[in-house]
């Protein structure tokens, strides 16, 4: 299944401005140290690249842009994912925040034409 090498992950919630004082990679290695410190510690987490997402803005939603986590190994992030679906939620600065997988418009459209 080509989605488990695709090596993106994806965080809902976080707060917009944080970037200001933190670039994305830090602030997601914080993240990662706060709510899973044993893998923290057990892994060597290399981040190709951190960004929020450009999805249009909705003045009726409240949330705040994701940020999209692209990492060098994708067994980093099935670990990650795992750790997250086994805690259930993760929080930053008071927020709960969650992290899944990203998938991008090739992979899910080639889903649906299962």
């Amino acid at each position: 299944m080509r989605c488990c090498k695709q090596p993106n992950i994806q965080i809902f919630s976080v707060p917009e401005g944080e970037e200001e004082t933190k670039s994305l990679e830090n602030l997601f290695n914080k993240m990662i140290a706060e709510n899973f410190p044993s893998l923290a510690r057990d892994l060597d987490i290399q981040i190709q690249e951190a960004q929020r997402s450009s999805n249009r803005y909705n003045s009726r939603r409240s949330s705040p842009q994701h940020i999209i986590v692209k990492l060098s190994k994708p067994k980093t992030k099935r670990r990650i994912l795992k750790s997250a679906r086994e805690k259930h939620l993760g929080i930053y600065k008071g927020i709960l925040i969650r992290v899944t997988a990203d998938f991008s418009a090739e992979i899910l459209q080639s889903r649906r034409e299962w």
